[in-house]
């Protein structure tokens, strides 16, 4: 493990600079400092700034192969927390990964289309009862028959962003990502256009306008190698995995909080996540702080190099950056 320092100090090593694939932890942690001031700035929530504020405050390392494993690490698993989310979406990416191989072998002739719902802004104060709605219009969908007629099987994650026009900055944007695993017939005599996937939604949602909807088939191009078809499969999971608030939305305008604080009070308790059909329950929400240190790893990977020695790097608000602690290592 090679070390350099900070050019004003050759005392302080940077994690980033002695691992360069680590950079994200400054980014995201960074990130929860400024979400935990605006939590801080309504005594109704102060109680998840000191959460947010003691979450991720130190990362112990192993070393393996030349290169540094993280093995401990305290996370607050606030929902809005940015580090929080940074590794809960790479763990439902990581199982994800690891499961579409085994559907794919399982419905070989089977094929996936991704697919955005959306309903008008609401302001944030009615986020709640906006996404009470949009789960019993999903639920009708679903249950409808052309949909039950081509989808074998499906994903849905709920994703809520901030409109960027600045007279709609206490409004919402919330849309459902979903990842339908469809029958092979769905490219032919059981085709559904968009017109008709915008009709099919805004009949389950009631609506008296024409929403926005995207879908997009994910198939296989006969043309690529099966990497570069996996690459685009991968790419529509990452989209439907990421997180549920971008910690720029939540960081955007100077209004002291307020939107972040009602987004955390509609959303209480709320589950982001729906599985149906052949691929019910192949994700939870409920990740482990374990599953969280190690999201690409399983129990045997995570249970190795419990005996070699543990390198400390501890978050300084200062530089906003992780920082070698050699007088806390074990």
């Amino acid at each position: 493990m090679s070390q350099s320092c900070h050019d004003f100090d050759d005392e302080i090593n940077f994690l980033s600079e002695i691992s360069p694939n680590d950079l994200s932890w400054d980014q995201h942690r960074s990130n929860a400092e400024d979400v935990a001031v605006l939590y801080n700035r309504n005594i109704e929530f102060t109680k998840y700034a000191d959460r947010i504020n003691g979450c991720s405050g130190y990362l112990k390392f192993a070393v393996s192969d030349g290169k540094l494993v993280l093995k401990e690490v305290w996370f607050c698993r606030v929902r809005h927390c940015p580090v929080c989310q940074w590794r809960r979406s790479l763990k439902m990416r990581a199982m994800m990964y690891k499961n579409i191989d085994r559907v794919i072998q399982e419905y070989p002739a089977h094929r996936w289309v991704f697919l955005t719902l959306t309903v008008k802004n609401p302001h944030v104060k009615d986020l709640k009862s906006t996404l009470n709605l949009m789960n019993k219009g999903w639920k009708r969908l679903i249950e409808s028959n052309r949909f039950e007629n081509v989808v074998d099987g499906s994903i849905r994650t709920t994703e809520i962003t901030r409109p960027k026009k600045k007279n709609e900055q206490m409004e919402v944007h919330p849309h459902f990502h979903a990842m339908l695993l469809v029958k092979s017939t769905y490219f032919n005599r059981d085709y559904i256009k968009q017109a008709d996937w915008i009709e099919m939604w805004s009949k389950a949602m009631r609506l008296t306008y024409t929403p926005q909807v995207h879908v997009k088939a994910v198939k296989p191009n006969k043309k690529k190698t099966h990497e570069q078809n996996t690459g685009t499969l991968h790419s529509a999971i990452l989209e439907t995995f990421k997180y549920s608030v971008k910690p720029s939305d939540m960081l955007a305008y100077d209004d002291q909080g307020e939107w972040l604080c009602e987004v955390t009070k509609q959303t209480h308790r709320m589950r982001f996540l729906s599985t149906g059909g052949v691929l019910k329950d192949i994700l939870s929400e409920d990740i482990t702080n374990q599953e969280m240190i190690a999201p690409d790893s399983d129990k045997e990977q995570l249970e190795a190099d419990e005996d070699k020695p543990r390198f400390r790097f501890t978050y300084v608000p200062q530089y906003r950056r992780y920082v070698f602690n050699p007088n806390l290592n074990d």
